[in-house]
């Protein structure tokens, strides 16, 4: 699947839940919360032992679902998440050789920024779909709004993550340099760990309640 259309989907979903499984036995009943609340997408982060598994295991049993891979931060782990199946990954910050690794295997990445300086060196790499983070405490819209202007002829769009919740999310997507919002809130780890998954349903479907 080309690059541009994972970005398609991330757009068209306008919300992606980030998630950290502790365990793979949780993954299927996640996709499974996810799908019926109405986003069939997750960054997993690789933040947990079991993130690789738990891509993998998504890949085979629930390939409806738009998988990526959070917290990448290094070029094995870039590697290790192509080869399990992410569609898309991102980072916290930007890393040139990330970026490379990336982009050598095929896998669509966004790194994070939080500069102007950081946007220059992403557009310098060939990556315009940037990860804004951490959005709440890097200023919020206020700040995105500000870091976006000089660089909207230019196509770069962002997925601010980080102090998105469900009171201030479409606000964010108000902002036309926003292609998605990344959001922890929607699954949190005690609720996977514990096995809310109603609840996890319920608040993706507060979400898109707000989308339409």
């Amino acid at each position: 699947m080309s690059e541009l259309s994972i970005y398609d989907r991330i757009g068209a979903l306008r919300v992606v839940p980030v998630v950290a499984i502790e365990s793979v036995d949780d993954a299927v009943p996640l996709a499974d919360a996810l799908i019926e609340g109405g986003l069939p997408v997750a960054e997993i982060t690789f933040r947990t032992a079991a993130a690789a598994d738990a891509i993998r295991t998504l890949r085979q049993e629930r390939p409806q679902l738009l998988i990526g891979a959070g917290t990448v931060t290094n070029p094995d782990q870039a590697r290790s998440a192509k080869e399990c199946g992410a569609e898309f990954a991102v980072a916290p910050g930007f890393n040139p050789r990330v970026v490379k690794a990336a982009h050598d295997v095929g896998l669509p990445f966004s790194p994070g920024i939080m500069t102007p300086t950081d946007i220059e060196a992403a557009l310098e790499a060939g990556v315009q779909v940037l990860k804004f983070f951490p959005a709440g405490a890097a200023g919020g819209l206020k700040m995105l709004k500000s870091l976006a202007a000089p660089y909207a002829h230019l196509g770069v769009r962002f997925i601010p993550t980080g102090g998105v919740s469900l009171d201030n999310v479409m606000e964010y997507l108000g902002e036309l340099s926003v292609l998605a919002a990344g959001g922890t809130w929607l699954a949190k780890k005690d609720d996977i760990a514990n096995g809310r998954w109603e609840k996890i349903t319920e608040n993706c479907r507060k979400v898109r309640k707000l989308l339409s």
